[in-house]
């Protein structure tokens, strides 16, 4: 029991030893047997300090966008109201998002009152294994916003949303993007405006 506490003790030794010297220069000192300098350590603080609580303020300010379908790695909100073009970020559940909702950044796409129309043609995804697969094509205002696919790039299932109306509803709006591999309201239809929050992009 003796030798384990001689070899602990003989291992922080040399830890213990630099204690002084550490709480010196902490202190502003030039190093051991130097005077404190606390000047130093004040200069240091107004530094430091300023930094730390703007980065503590800015990180909750912004949202990493780990999507590769929008043109944006970081984006903030931005107060006002939703136009077409805007991006925007909303929590989406959905069996193919996961078991819990996630966050999702789109673009706002088609607005209530703009005409929405979805014409299916044959998959150019169909194969062997999916045989006779139907692709949603989503115009709105005559302008193509979206194709759908049959299947995800895990080789899941896809369904594409079959409009109930030939306008988006009143206070719902199509989200998504040019991107193929997009999931967004192909899929899933409009998303209730009262859901999406304003937001610009950072980087």
């Amino acid at each position: 029991m003796f030798r384990l506490a001689w070899n602990a003790a003989r291992a922080a030794w040399p830890e213990v030893k630099l204690l002084p010297l550490k709480a010196a220069v902490a202190l502003g000192s030039a190093g051991l047997g130097s005077p404190p300098r606390p000047e130093q350590l004040w200069k240091a603080f107004g530094i430091v300090l300023p930094i730390g609580l703007l980065t503590f303020w800015a990180i909750p300010q912004v949202t990493l966008v780990a999507s590769p379908s929008i043109d944006a790695w970081l984006v903030r909100a931005a107060p006002g109201p939703i136009a077409r073009g805007n991006l925007v970020s909303f929590k989406l559940s959905h069996p193919l998002a996961g078991p819990k909702p996630v966050d999702v950044t789109k673009y706002a796409l088609c607005l209530p009152g703009d005409r929405i129309d979805m014409i299916e043609k044959p998959s150019s995804a169909s194969g062997p294994m999916r045989p006779g697969s139907w692709d949603g094509w989503y115009y709105c205002n005559d302008k193509l916003v979206g194709v759908s696919k049959p299947i995800g790039r895990g080789g899941q299932k896809l369904d594409h949303w079959r409009p109930d109306l030939a306008v988006i509803p009143a206070g719902y709006a199509y989200v998504g993007s040019s991107h193929t591999d997009s999931f967004d309201s192909r899929y899933y239809g409009p998303v209730a405006i009262a859901r999406l929050r304003r937001m610009e992009k950072v980087l």
